[in-house]
């Protein structure tokens, strides 16, 4: 993995406690988020544009990433307005810029944003890793939001894509292997 991408983890979207296990899955995250660092990867925050009176309105509290996850100043954050983070977005180009091609996609929402985002990037050729409890999601009327996660996990390992495909594992799996490959 040449780098990890956190969609969404904004504050907006975490109000209430609706998301399924949120404390874990930040923990996760920044459990990846680590083992980026110490392997010499970067790590890249998407971050949501939302419309006036969303919950992640730009340059409103909701719109700030959360302050658990393990942030440096010097990352980037990449703004969209779409579910796809490569929509309209500089994405692409720094991904380019930097000859990553590969990413370890976690964050928030599985079904919305995340689910976009790991299509949009296998569909470019782009390795891509999905840590399976790296993600959340809210319950929908139709359907629990583990049920959701457990769902989307299946069909990112099963898209028929060009390149490497996707490959879901355990974010403890996937951090161990970031370790296991530090840049030189």
């Amino acid at each position: 993995m040449d780098a990890v991408l956190v969609v969404d983890m904004q504050q907006g979207l975490f109000r209430g406690g609706k998301r399924h296990d949120p404390e874990g899955v930040t923990e996760r995250i920044n459990l990846l988020i680590d083992a980026a660092r110490r392997a010499g990867r970067p790590v890249l925050f998407i971050q949501h544009d939302g419309l006036p009176g969303e919950s992640v309105e730009v340059d409103t509290p909701g719109w700030d990433l959360l302050r658990t996850l393990h942030r440096l100043p010097e990352d980037p954050v990449i703004r969209k307005t779409a579910c796809d983070a490569f929509i309209n977005t500089t994405l692409e180009a720094t991904l380019a810029e930097a000859g990553i091609r590969s990413l370890c996609i976690c964050g928030c929402c599985t079904d919305f944003c995340v689910d976009t985002t790991v299509r949009s990037a296998a569909g470019r050729g782009l390795g891509v890793f999905v840590p399976e409890d790296g993600h959340t999601t809210a319950h929908k009327v139709y359907l629990a939001a583990p049920a959701i996660i457990t769902h989307h996990n299946f069909v990112w390992s099963e898209l028929i894509v060009p390149g490497p495909g996707v490959v879901v594992e355990p974010a403890a799996v996937l951090a161990a292997k970031i370790d296991a490959s530090p840049l030189a």
